[in-house]
């Protein structure tokens, strides 16, 4: 079984803006249940499958899997609950880690979001100045969620 551990902060300060490269995401959903996801991905010219389990904590059985680009973009298209995730997101390296850095576009602009991905929930981390409050956990940051919730609505 795959597992991710995840955490995520809200940003603090324009200082991330000027690090990675942002590379555009669309992703939807054909499953959003809180106790099954099952996503479906465009990342630049990639595209995968992902179906993830129930959060326990910042842990969550995760299995991922390549998906031809044509076939994502047609059941993004047509099959996945509206409104689409998409966001830019930067990928930054920051004292051993990598961080990767949403920036919410459509129905959920103005959010942006910092998520660091773990070996274990007890795993010590350096948090950079840019990174704030910290969000795991709290449900309506889930992207499966902010389909139903759109940022712009709260």
């Amino acid at each position: 079984m795959g597992v991710e551990i995840e955490r995520k902060f809200l940003l603090a300060g324009e200082g991330w803006r000027s690090l990675g490269q942002p590379v555009l995401l669309r992703q939807g959903y054909l499953c959003a249940d809180p106790a099954r996801v099952v996503r479906v991905r465009t990342e630049g010219e990639r595209a995968t499958l992902t179906i993830k389990g129930r959060n326990v904590g910042a842990t969550r059985g995760e299995w991922e899997y390549p998906l031809p680009l044509a076939d994502a973009r047609e059941l993004l298209d047509t099959l996945c609950e509206r409104p689409l995730i998409e966001k830019y997101r930067r990928r930054i390296a920051f004292a051993g880690n990598t961080w990767e850095v949403d920036e919410f576009l459509g129905a959920n602009q103005g959010l942006v979001l910092a998520e660091i991905e773990l070996a274990s929930e007890q795993q010590q981390f350096d948090k950079p100045a840019w990174a704030g409050q910290e969000v795991t956990g709290e449900a309506r940051y889930y992207n499966s969620n902010l389909i139903r919730h759109p940022y712009s609505q709260w």
